[in-house]
């Protein structure tokens, strides 16, 4: 079911190259890929929910940012939403491994777990945000100026390259140019942090 959904919504967009992007990810593991080793959603299928969450928080955040500022509409098409939220993290499939994990018992006990260990070694490791607008751009999707920065920049403070002056003032700057920036960096984060808090405890 999720996943026809996630397919059904891309589609819509009618975007160049989304079929393709689709058969693309058809190859990999995405569908069936935890969203993280331990933090959220670190369960088979955790990448897809987390992307549909990611998107409905999304569609959630535009409606009441246009109906308290509507000139922002124009700059947060629907389509774009979709993209962004749907495909951020693209860059995860393909690099978790399933393992055996140790952990704690209430009691004070070890214990063995089954869980997740990530290889970025695997495909192309070219960072996060940057490896999905590379992967869906390669696969031939017409992505816009707007959805490249949102995807590339959604990590927000958790991308570690933004210890670096110049990546923080990229950042700045991409804020500046794009609102869509900062809807899927808020989404992202209303997702793993709220929707899927329970998951995490």
């Amino acid at each position: 079911m999720d996943r026809t959904r996630f397919e059904e919504v891309l589609l819509s967009t009618k975007r160049t190259g989304i079929e393709n992007v689709l058969e693309e990810l058809a190859k990999t593991d995405f569908y069936k890929a935890p969203a993280s080793t331990r933090f959220h959603l670190a369960c088979e299928g955790g990448l897809l929910k987390h992307s549909l969450n990611v998107y409905d928080a999304g569609m959630m955040i535009r409606g009441q940012v246009i109906q308290r500022e509507p000139a922002l509409e124009a700059l947060l098409p629907e389509d774009s939403v979709a993209i962004a939220t749907l495909l951020h993290d693209t860059c995860k499939s393909d690099i978790y491994q399933d393992t055996i994990l140790s952990r704690k018992t209430a009691e004070g006990y070890w214990e063995k777990y089954p869980g997740y260990s990530v290889d970025y070694s695997a495909g192309l490791p070219l960072g996060h945000g940057e490896k999905s607008v590379i992967m869906l751009l390669s696969w031939g999707l017409q992505l816009t100026r707007d959805e490249m920065l949102a995807i590339r920049w959604h990590m927000t403070a958790w991308d570690l390259p933004l210890q670096s002056p110049e990546h923080k003032e990229s950042l700045n700057a991409a804020k500046k140019l794009s609102p869509l920036v900062s809807l899927i960096q808020l989404s992202d984060g209303l997702a793993s942090g709220l929707f899927e808090w329970q998951a995490q405890r």
